[in-house]
């Protein structure tokens, strides 16, 4: 590292001075000013990350226990992905004298995978960009002044494992819950590999799966005291492709996260908010004491489309409708449809008063409850979270997906909702790193406070010239100050 701030401080506070000085001969060029400093202040940053990798490379391949146990093979140009760019640096290939087998021993002191040519923060970077953009834009945005191949995006995307929810803190008390649950409809590509979609008699694939959502909140409030927009409080999001009985997992997952918030058995009641649809329902064997109400939009829906016809009537009609979903019965709801079947004469018509018929009955309760728990349920907001969560990513643009990579992107947008943190993320997957094979006495790679301490010695061996390149550093900066007192004058 300090053969690179000596040559910053050589030649690179130079090319700044140079950069400074076009500036103020031209103040109106402030983009020139600012990108002629980044690119200085880049560049000293690479240097210094290149040079601290081969010297501890240089430090392993010194090392007298390693020379017990490994020969060197040969060194090898390698190149890293950073978010800064790429570093390209020198590092040692060695062979196992017991074994025969090779291994990078940098790779071992660094924990990563000899074939990985991504750091960290530039996979943190690239899953903070394809979370909202696609896979291609996310590899040009990756790192300042390299790509990566979508292919590559796509690769760790399907990869990713995420953590279980998991909270370190006292149970919150609150007196109710809400939990609303719906569905985006996403196309598929393939499922598991292309060709495999199914076509049916009228050569449609079934190309289509469903990426469930469910959130948890604990209300509603204003955005601000004067605003009429509202927000959801304390939400957090549930999102994957969950088929079958991987459906229960989900709500497994749900619980889960309820019992490790909130103190269960001090809430009054917990709404679920759905459209009727039976995996959401499922829910409720899942999770012990739910209450199931229908949503308002799928509700209002339905009514809307049995009375669409009535014309100046319709809102009559359908208040008569709602009247007697919240204090008459089944048969007074039945009763009542007939008679506005009574007005119809075309078996369109007759058919979505019918279906509306059904889907009401079918839901009663939930329905009743939505009209009659006024002041405890709350308006859901199902629609516009499946856009904003889901749709607005995944299918809101003509796109195709494959089962795994819909997973995957549903569960990494549940939780960027969640305010996540990418590099925690990275840094938890799972790591696969090949140990070279050897005996119980195989080498040890150093440890950080030998090569601190190396470190420190070569520092002190440059401390006299380093202190002198200082002195002139400081010398150089107050001489400037009396210069730029004098540009500036002559430009007033």
């Amino acid at each position: 590292m300090y053969i690179s701030i000596q040559h910053f401080l050589e030649k690179g506070i130079e090319k700044l001075k140079e950069v400074e000085k076009a500036f103020l001969t031209n103040p109106t060029d402030m983009a020139s000013f600012v990108l002629g400093i980044t690119e200085e202040v880049h560049k000293l940053g690479l240097d210094m990350i290149k040079e601290t990798l081969e010297f501890m490379d240089d430090e392993i391949r010194k090392d007298s226990k390693r020379k017990e146990s490994w020969y060197v093979e040969r060194s090898d140009n390698k190149c890293l992905t950073t978010s800064l760019g790429d570093v390209r640096f020198r590092k040692t290939y060695y062979q196992n004298k017991t074994t025969g087998e090779y291994e990078y021993l940098l790779d071992r002191l660094l924990e990563i995978d000899s074939h990985e040519r991504l750091t960290e923060d530039a996979e943190a970077k690239m899953l903070q960009e394809v979370v909202e953009a696609p896979y291609h834009k996310a590899g040009e945005e990756t790192s300042l002044q390299s790509s990566i191949s979508k292919q590559t995006v796509k690769n760790k995307i399907h990869k990713l494992e995420f953590p279980k929810y998991n909270v370190e803190r006292d149970k919150k008390v609150v007196d109710y819950l809400y939990i609303d649950a719906d569905e985006d409809h996403v196309h598929l590509q393939f499922r598991e590999t292309k060709g495999d979609l199914e076509v049916d008699g009228n050569n449609r694939k079934n190309n289509c799966v469903l990426s469930k959502i469910v959130y948890v909140y604990e209300g509603i409030e204003k955005e601000s005291p004067e605003s009429k927009r509202h927000k959801l409080i304390e939400p957090h999001y549930f999102c994957g492709v969950y088929d079958g009985s991987d459906n229960q997992a989900l709500w497994d997952e749900v619980y889960a996260y309820l019992d490790a918030t909130y103190d269960l058995e001090k809430v009054k009641k917990i709404y679920l908010n759905a459209d009727g649809g039976a995996w959401i329902k499922s829910g409720k064997n899942r999770i012990a004491g739910i209450t199931y109400v229908l949503d308002e939009f799928h509700l209002n829906k339905y009514i809307l489309r049995a009375t669409s016809h009535m014309l100046d009537s319709q809102g009559d009609a359908a208040k008569a409708i709602k009247d007697t979903i919240k204090d008459g019965t089944k048969a007074d709801f039945e009763v009542l449809v007939d008679e506005i079947l009574e007005y119809v004469d075309t078996e369109a018509c007759t058919k979505r008063i019918l279906e509306t018929k059904e889907y009401i009955l079918s839901n009663w309760m939930a329905a009743k409850i939505r009209l009659r728990d006024r002041e405890t349920v709350i308006g859901s907001s199902t629609e516009c979270h499946v856009s904003h969560v889901l749709s607005s990513r995944m299918s809101s643009r003509p796109m195709g997906w494959s089962r795994t990579g819909c997973d995957k992107m549903s569960h990494l947008r549940a939780y960027y909702m969640n305010k996540g943190d990418m590099l925690e993320l990275v840094r938890c997957q799972p790591k696969v790193l090949a140990k070279a094979a050897g005996s119980e006495s195989d080498y040890e790679v150093l440890s950080m406070a030998q090569i601190r301490a190396s470190e420190k010695n070569e520092n002190y061996d440059i401390g006299k010239y380093y202190e002198t390149l200082q002195a002139s550093v400081e010398n150089d900066i107050i001489a400037r100050q009396f210069g730029l007192r004098r540009t500036v004058r002559n430009l007033l």
